[in-house]
């Protein structure tokens, strides 16, 4: 430790840390434009000067590596001289259009020159002028406004890892841009409109839509994927104006997806605010009463073994447990299922389907082997995490597949399922990387649980990886990447019924056993229809809404609250920031009610009744999964076959993102991206 003063206050700090970390541990707060956390100093905006005893010029403390003795003042008349020139230079060029800049209210220029600022200009010249540059659908530009912090381009570089954005010129002539006038090729790219410090990127969805004076701020979880990012929904009215992120150090860190911040504009788009009935291939308005009655007439004279129901990808825990105590209880049937297509699974315990090294386990990885995923798309954010790892550690990165750029190099096998069986034959170079590593990730992805031989890859790699003695309480080398945010909490809940780990209720639909299936938000399913009698409970008019006889209109995440287990089994709750349109209903409520009409009491009398229950069920199914001893599964016999990736339509993956003019812009841009040839 060092001992140092900071305005004659005495602290010790570690060695390694900046003037600037050692004022914040000492709580002084430093100005700062271009210093940021997460990315390389640069050392170029000059806001953050301190004085530094035996130091004849200011000091730039984000730059300066703390030392022991060091006497650093930040409060003199010297350091706001400093402070005082350094804004005048910043404001020089800057134009006054605070009034219809997007970023007033929430830019740091602002606040610091209130602070830090002069209330006057000695600055006679004509202001430059800089033209607007073409980021794509999702970035507005206003580079006039500028002030070369180079937040976006070190973020573009380092985190993204698509170094696409640069400098061009010098001094007053310096400009930032794209290499090409295109959108940025990375699903991280908008997270520079929250570094940039001015108004010079904006979020182009959201431009003049209001100011956040005028929002109501909500704290929540996104559900766009299995990561469960922590994330901030931000509602003018009922209507969702913008999603923003919120510091998680262990899942998102601050950045979220580029998905997860613009789809949100879907959830105005093809909503169903009544409920329908379809008549002559028609679907026309009903009330509640009528469809309810409907529903209880068709399933009372049905047999129960004759109804199934197959639960979505966006649905909250609390709604999956209500459904399948309806199934359970109120219908006496078992038939349920969250998985639409044939996917292996082993529920045996609970590991088997959870990314168990964690998200910020990463960190501590020395080897990587990904089999059948492309993170890249399947998980951004944890992504991002990998490849963050990779710069720190520089650790071996191998893959199963060639599955194009993922940000950071990896070596790639021919995708042969041959290869699996050398690696726990240990007749392979991977053997002995795995078992020479302190701590491996095998992360497979679900192209791997939808292939012909799933049974024999997992199986097999976990028994290898057991008897090396890489799963342990200390280190769990065995990780899953999840389609969805319902995924792991459906698992949890038992909503699957397998024979062999395959999709039996799927397979009985598929031959039409069923004469009643009850949709709840699955949208994903194919499925020929013939003469069942489709029930759908979902928020937008997609393709389960197309097949369905009645159609409930339900809501979508950010209007009700509700539990989600991300992919590494965090349980997370989302709240309500909107409500539902129309004669919408909160899911839990519409199944309560139907439970109500046809048994004359309700499964539960209010949500907390049915959050207690839940978290209780949850604690139970943990405690009783800790118990139990690893399996070995026999019969994992192979068949000849190439693992192939499954194409991932990334900006198309649910309801809300189909809905979505943002993503179908998105799509577009990434369309005419490859079409030009320019794709590295």
């Amino acid at each position: 430790m060092l001992k140092l003063k900071v305005n004659n206050i005495e602290i010790e700090v570690e060695e390694g840390l900046t003037v600037l970390q050692a004022c914040e541990k000492a709580g002084v707060e430093i100005p700062r434009f271009c210093y940021h956390e997460k990315l390389s100093i640069a050392g170029n905006c000059r806001m953050c000067l301190v004085e530094m005893e035996k130091s004849p010029k200011p000091i730039a403390s984000c730059a300066m590596p703390v030392a022991e003795g060091m006497n650093i003042k930040t409060n003199t008349k010297f350091v706001e001289k400093a402070r005082k020139g350094v804004m005048e230079f910043l404001l020089a060029n800057h134009p006054l259009d605070c009034p219809v800049c997007d970023q007033g209210g929430e830019c740091d220029l602002q606040d610091q020159s209130m602070f830090y600022g002069i209330d006057k200009s000695r600055y006679k010249e004509n202001k430059r002028s800089v033209p607007e540059k073409n980021m794509g659908p999702l970035i507005k530009t206003q580079m006039t406004r500028c002030i070369h912090c180079t937040r976006c381009v070190r973020f573009a570089t380092e985190v993204a890892g698509v170094p696409e954005l640069g400098a061009i010129g010098r001094g007053e002539d310096m400009q930032i841009t794209t290499y090409l006038e295109q959108s940025m090729q990375s699903e991280l790219s908008a997270n520079v409109v929250d570094l940039c410090p001015v108004g010079a990127l904006t979020s182009k969805p959201y431009v003049f839509e209001a100011r956040p004076w005028e929002l109501k701020k909500t704290e929540t979880i996104d559900v766009m994927d299995a990561i469960g990012s922590n994330i901030r929904v931000d509602t003018y009215g009922w209507e969702v104006k913008r999603v923003l992120p919120r510091i998680n150090e262990d899942i998102n860190e601050e950045w979220i997806s580029d998905k997860t911040r613009y789809a949100c504009d879907g959830l105005l788009n093809q909503r169903l605010d009544t409920p329908y009935i379809k008549y002559n291939k028609k679907f026309e308005k009903a009330s509640w009463s009528e469809v309810y009655e409907i529903i209880k007439s068709k399933l009372q004279n049905t047999d129960k073994e004759k109804i199934c129901g197959i639960t979505g990808d966006l649905t909250n825990m609390d709604t999956l447990y209500v459904f399948k105590e309806f199934f359970n209880k109120t219908l006496g049937s078992n038939n349920i299922e969250s998985r639409s297509d044939h996917t292996y699974l082993n529920a045996d315990k609970r590991e088997n389907y959870l990314f168990n090294s964690s998200i910020n386990g990463i960190e501590n990885s020395d080897f990587i082997f990904l089999i059948g995923s492309n993170p890249r798309y399947e998980a951004t954010i944890l992504n991002a995490r990998i490849r963050k790892a990779y710069l720190q550690n520089r650790m071996q990165i191998v893959s199963l597949n060639d599955v194009g750029d993922l940000t950071y190099p990896y070596k790639s096998l021919n995708g042969e399922i041959q290869k699996i069986k050398d690696i726990t034959d240990g007749n392979h170079e991977i053997s002995s990387l795995i078992t020479n590593a302190k701590r491996p990730m095998i992360i497979f992805g679900q192209s791997v649980f939808k292939s012909h031989n799933a049974r024999f890859i997992f199986e097999t790699l976990k028994s290898y990886l057991i008897k090396k003695g890489k799963i342990s309480n200390e280190w769990n080398s065995l990780n899953i990447i999840s389609d969805n945010a319902s995924t792991v909490g459906s698992f949890d809940l038992g909503i699957y019924k397998t024979n062999d780990g395959s999709n039996e209720v799927l397979k009985n639909l598929e031959n039409h056993k069923y004469e009643i299936v009850y949709l709840l938000g699955q949208d994903n399913l194919k499925f020929e229809k013939q003469n069942e009698f489709i029930i759908y409970q979902g928020s937008h008019g997609d393709k389960g809404a197309e097949i369905a006889d009645i159609i409930l209109p339900g809501a979508a995440y950010t209007e009700q609250n509700g539990y989600y287990t991300n992919l590494e089994g965090k349980l997370q709750k989302a709240y309500k920031a909107s409500y539902p349109p129309g004669d919408a209903k909160e899911d839990w409520q519409i199944i309560n009610e139907l439970a109500e009409i046809m048994n004359h009491r309700k499964l539960f009398n209010d949500k907390e009744e049915l959050d207690s229950s839940l978290t209780n069920q949850i604690n139970l199914l943990i405690e009783k999964n800790n118990m139990k001893d690893f399996s070995q599964i026999d019969n994992t016999d192979f068949t000849k076959e190439i693992l192939k990736v499954n194409h991932i339509d990334y900006y198309y993956s649910n309801v809300i993102a189909r809905a979505s003019k943002t993503m179908f812009e998105c799509k577009n841009s990434k369309i005419n991206f490859k079409s030009t040839g320019t794709e590295g």
